[in-house]
């Protein structure tokens, strides 16, 4: 078995994800899990998981990004920036927007055909815009955040949802229901909303450049083909997107 070289770990507000490379920058194993408020314990865990599984020196580099990355011992710590954009640099080889939506924050990066960053927008001052909107939203509809694509999908028209702040649109959603509105047909919306959002906040990269996706909710099909619509061109969901982040960590750190 090729040798480890390097780790990342992801400590996001929703999920937990960490990588590890071999010396040519390879992933070896991978581990994705729900986040533990305990991020210390959690990472401790699942680190001392992937070293036995792939036989990893316990000294082995380790690089952190994300929500909690300040609470992991690592030996760098670094931004989601610069960790998203190494990451998608990795996989695709050339210059493109990257669109990552996390439960907290959205960020619109910029990568130069180097892989440097030439500019970056992020979305972290309201639930707005981000995935926290679709979780809070979807909670107050009962449907899952596994089950809205299919139920978007089935929806013979899209209910626009107006309200840009999530808590009004919490709100709005309830009369929705209240005067009738199909849930299918209101999940379709949400989705909607937050693409226009997002679409908003990359316009001003949209320039021909290819467009990638990265992050959990890249791995909703419909939210993909809604951003795809809001900005008239085709957004690319990038291998393994959940662990985009994670891999761009362990890079940073490879010897």
């Amino acid at each position: 078995m090729t040798r480890p070289a390097a780790i990342g770990v992801d400590v996001g507000s929703t999920t937990w994800k960490a990588v590890v490379l071999d010396a040519s920058g390879d992933v070896l194993d991978r581990i994705v899990e729900i986040g533990n408020p305990r991020i210390e314990e959690q990472t401790t865990k699942n680190l001392a998981v992937l070293k036995e599984r792939t036989g990893a020196a316990t000294d082995i580099p380790v690089g952190a990004t994300g929500y909690g990355r300040k609470r992991v011992a690592a030996s760098r710590v670094l931004t989601e920036i610069t960790c998203h954009a190494k990451g998608a640099f990795r996989v695709m080889r050339s210059a493109g927007i990257l669109i990552d939506i996390g439960g907290q924050d959205s960020k619109i990066i910029h990568v130069e055909p180097d892989g440097r960053v030439r500019d970056f927008a992020m979305n972290d001052k309201c639930a707005a815009g981000t995935g926290r909107f679709l979780e809070v939203i979807l909670g107050r509809l009962h449907v899952s955040f596994d089950d809205a694509p299919a139920l978007a999908a089935r929806s013979m028209r899209s209910v626009a949802v107006s309200s840009t702040c999530t808590v009004f649109a919490e709100s709005e959603v309830i009369s929705l229901v209240a005067q009738g509105e199909s849930v299918e047909g209101i999940v379709a919306g949400l989705h909607a909303s937050l693409a226009s959002r997002i679409a908003s906040l990359a316009g001003k990269f949209a320039n021909g450049t290819s467009i990638w996706m990265s992050g959990g909710v890249a791995l909703n099909s419909v939210m993909v083909d809604a951003i795809s619509k809001a900005m008239g061109a085709n957004v690319r969901v990038l291998p393994e997107p959940q662990f985009v982040g994670a891999l761009g960590a362990a890079l940073s750190v490879l010897p």
